[in-house]
């Protein structure tokens, strides 16, 4: 028993899946076949008891109706009793008192023993089954006994016949429902088979060609195929960027240490002789490891990705005002306004991810301006939102770069940029947070006038 299931779990979903189904329609057949020959059989036995009871009635009615002084030629003129006998295949005896045969009609069967009386019995005679009936019977003055032999010949190979055709018909089901099996297991793992096939192929190759399976069907099938599609998608894109990530990341890394290593190597030539030298450099090169350091603290804040806590909760206000504070010490020269329309709810995020998204804005549009840097924020209930309006009066951002200035490391200008400084990360973590805490972003900008940040934010109730 173990050993089959051990065979039967090792077999593919196309076997497993024929094998079940021929085994459910044959024993459904067989269960079918059993209880027509069973229910055949019992009633065809039941009609040949009638068919002997009745030539016995038929006999007995007969002699009774003669009287004792009955002979052969009223026998023989009653002509639809013996017809009935002989097509019957029927062997009707008559016994006197000493069971001695006086009268025979058809001889088809040799005698059987004359007990017991009255009841119809199953016997072998010449080796065949029969019914036979004896039936005690007073004529006049005289006792005798009738006894009819039926014989079950006719019986036996209707059912034999009845078992064989099953037995075939039997055979044939096996064979038509393990074909019919066969196909449909065909047929509906096909795109299985073309899923195991894909990702075959995404694990020898990757994701080196598109993945796409098509099926039309709208079943279980289409739908694991279309979430499979979907997924695929979504790692292909993933694994694209995240190459990409890795690209940038290098290129950008590679820089300050590109950097750093000129100026040391510098100084070991010559460079330590010189104090200009020796200052400009060692400046240079902490500035690059700042930065080094601040581009590999915002790609660990990418990379960790952290549930968030449905009990976070900030207030903007207080958020913003640190912020606010915080800028004004690093840039005197910038002007920064905070200004709030009705009564301002706690949000939905934390205190410190709000301070990050805020300060990455702010720092952006002091970075990238070219005059005495004007950022005004504005706070709005909207609905159950808060929306907060970060307008500044930068260089702006040209229409056809808006898409794509939340990808880490994008860069509108690089030149200009990397004069300026930043990683390039700061508003890829901004919209990351945003994202985790269920807000939104829209960017409007105008080149040389300036660039408009509005951010949606649901309220903590």
């Amino acid at each position: 028993m173990i050993k089959i299931k051990e065979y039967f779990t090792n077999l593919s979903l196309q076997r497993k899946w024929m094998l079940t189904s021929s085994a459910v329609i044959f024993i459904s057949y067989a269960i079918i076949c059993i209880v027509v020959y069973v229910s055949l059989h019992t009633w065809l036995l039941n009609d040949e008891g009638s068919k002997v009871k009745r030539t016995k009635d038929d006999v007995v009615s007969f002699l009774e109706s003669q009287g004792p002084n009955i002979s052969v030629q009223q026998l023989q003129q009653n002509t639809g009793l013996l017809k009935s006998i002989v097509d019957r295949d029927q062997t009707v005896r008559l016994f006197n008192n000493d069971g001695i045969e006086i009268l025979r009609i058809n001889n088809a069967s040799q005698a059987a023993p004359l007990t017991p009386m009255g009841s119809i019995v199953q016997m072998t005679i010449d080796k065949k089954d029969a019914y036979v009936v004896n039936e005690p019977l007073q004529l006049g003055f005289f006792q005798v006994y009738i006894q009819v032999i039926h014989p079950l010949t006719r019986f036996e190979s209707l059912m034999r016949y009845l078992l064989t055709a099953m037995l075939i018909a039997g055979v044939g089901a096996l064979l038509l429902s393990g074909s019919i099996g066969y196909y449909l297991a065909n047929y509906l793992t096909k795109p299985l088979h073309a899923l195991r096939a894909s990702m075959k192929t995404v694990m020898d190759q990757g994701f080196n060609e598109p993945i796409q399976l098509s099926y039309t069907s709208h079943d279980e099938i289409g739908d694991l195929l279309k979430m499979y599609n979907a997924m695929m998608n979504e790692l292909q894109i993933s694994f694209a960027q995240q190459q990409q990530f890795v690209a940038d990341a290098s290129h950008e890394l590679r820089t300050p240490i590109q950097a750093i290593e000129g100026h040391l190597s510098l100084l070991k030539r010559w460079g330590k002789d010189d104090p200009a030298i020796l200052e400009e450099s060692i400046e240079t090169s902490l500035t690059e490891i700042t930065r080094m350091r601040k581009m590999i603290e915002e790609l660990l804040e990418l990379a960790r990705r952290e549930e968030k806590d449905e009990m976070s909760e900030a207030n903007p206000i207080y958020v913003i005002d640190s912020v606010i504070a915080e800028m004004e010490l690093l840039h005197p020269t910038a002007k920064i306004t905070l200004s709030k329309i009705g009564e301002i709810g706690p949000v939905f995020i934390t205190s410190n991810a709000l301070s990050q998204i805020v300060r990455n804005i702010v720092e952006n549009a002091i970075r990238y301006c070219e005059k005495v840097p004007e950022v005004n924020i504005s706070l709005l209930t909207l609905d159950d939102k808060l929306q907060i309006q970060i307008a500044d009066n930068g260089i702006g951002i040209a229409e056809q770069n808006l898409p794509y200035i939340f990808d880490r490391f994008y860069r509108v200008d690089e030149a200009r940029n990397r004069q300026i400084g930043g990683t390039g990360l700061g508003l890829s973590i901004s919209k990351m947070l945003l994202e985790k805490y269920n807000a939104s972003v829209e960017v409007k900008s105008e080149e040389n006038v300036g660039t408009v940040f509005l951010l949606r934010m649901p309220l903590k109730y």
